[in-house]
């Protein structure tokens, strides 16, 4: 079996790639597999069938990639910006979830991944096998990410990363290698309070480390493609897509984007190992990109943009098919395709209490889709007068 001698190399490149955290582990059985199966058979995972496909694919990396023997898992920092009052509280605009403020970062992630692997494969000097994964491929990644230091799994079932806190975006790179250095787990250390649970609208957080996906409106909002429950549907408030309250309620602190560079420089990127100290993450790399750039690159893009991150109700309700593609395309907010996009308008509209939302609830509740039309209806209902009224 050939050995990759310099594990720092491989933390070096990621981090030169623009990645705030990476971290090595072998690839080995996932430690919470035995609780996926009571989980999917309680049917916490909601609509969300693909989850429920071969669960031991997902325990044994091995089964993914044959001759697994080492991960390399990554972290990127989003959402750090707060978001400006004027668009964020006003009722009349909707909230999207601050991972979505952006391109999709499938196709941010996974080209980097794939970079990294080819530069592993350089070095090795022999064929390398491979597989990136940026939660599409069938891993328990927050297990792998947690047994590889980036952070420690707290009761949000959330990855925490000490110095960035939960808004993280998680990527994986499965090697046919072993390495010769691997990082340590970090110590639990969620808060006492349970912040997460106290925030979630629809009690979703049913108990530490417990979420019931079909309570969750990121869920609802974003993967289901039916009704909204008229139970919860007033709980949603002005989200659109997704929810970050669990996130943001965490004590764990979220930093400004521009302070993760030098954070993670000062700890060389292996987990925030302290013992590690590498102020210059990119040295002894062949053409190395400068770390700035690539970390700036990647946390511009999640910038607060109102159009994306807080648009306007009656715009979106207004939206064709070809306007709604328009606007949305390369996002991740195209996954709710327009008749869940419009369901989730609506009843944001709804909940604004605003006479001002009604001529455009109106004109939905006459839309060409069942879906829109029903959810239109129920917010004028709420507001306080059906739409034959």
């Amino acid at each position: 079996m050939h050995q990759l001698t310099n594990s720092g190399k491989i933390r070096r490149q990621a981090l030169a790639l623009g990645f705030d955290l990476v971290g090595l582990a072998p690839a080995r059985r996932a430690e919470h597999a035995d609780a996926l199966i009571p989980w999917l058979e309680q049917g916490c995972h909601a609509g969300m069938g693909w989850l429920a496909r071969d669960p031991e694919t997902r325990a044994e990396p091995a089964r993914l990639l044959a001759g697994a023997r080492s991960i390399v898992c990554v972290g990127l920092a989003y959402g750090a910006e707060l978001p400006p009052a004027k668009y964020w509280d006003d009722p009349l605009r909707g909230r999207v979830a601050r991972f979505a403020w952006g391109p999709d970062y499938h196709d941010l992630l996974a080209p980097r991944l794939e970079e990294l692997a080819r530069y592993i494969g350089r070095d090795l000097g022999r064929p390398l096998a491979w597989k990136a994964g940026v939660d599409s491929a069938p891993l328990l990644e927050r297990d792998h990410a947690a047994r590889a230091g980036l952070g420690f799994i707290g009761k949000s079932a959330m990855l925490i990363a000490p110095r960035f806190g939960p808004l993280l975006l998680l990527g994986e790179l499965l090697l046919d290698v072993e390495l010769d250095d691997y990082d340590q787990p970090q110590p639990q250390a969620c808060c006492a309070e349970n912040r997460c649970a106290a925030a979630c609208p629809t009690g979703a957080l049913f108990a530490p480390y417990r979420l019931d996906a079909r309570r969750c409106l990121s869920w609802l909002t974003i993967e289901n493609k039916g009704d909204i429950p008229a139970d919860v549907r007033t709980r949603l408030g002005h989200w659109i897509f997704g929810c970050d309250e669990c996130q943001t309620s965490c004590p764990w602190p979220v930093l400004q984007p521009q302070a993760s560079f030098a954070l993670e420089a000062e700890h060389g990127g292996r987990g925030f190992q302290p013992s590690e100290n590498n102020p210059n993450p990119t040295a002894g790399l062949e053409a190395p990109p400068t770390r700035e750039q690539a970390v700036a690159a990647l946390h511009a893009v999640f910038r607060f943009q109102p159009e994306i991150s807080a648009p306007r109700l009656d715009e979106l309700l207004a939206l064709d098919e070809r306007a709604f593609r328009e606007r949305f395309t390369g996002t991740p907010l195209l996954r709710t395709k327009r008749r869940g996009l419009l369901r989730n308008a609506a009843v944001a509209l709804g909940n604004s209490g605003l006479a001002a939302a009604r001529p455009a609830l109106e004109r939905a509740a006459t839309d060409a889709d069942e879906l829109v039309r029903t959810h239109a209806a129920w917010a004028l209902q709420r507001l306080g007068k059906g739409p034959a009224d």
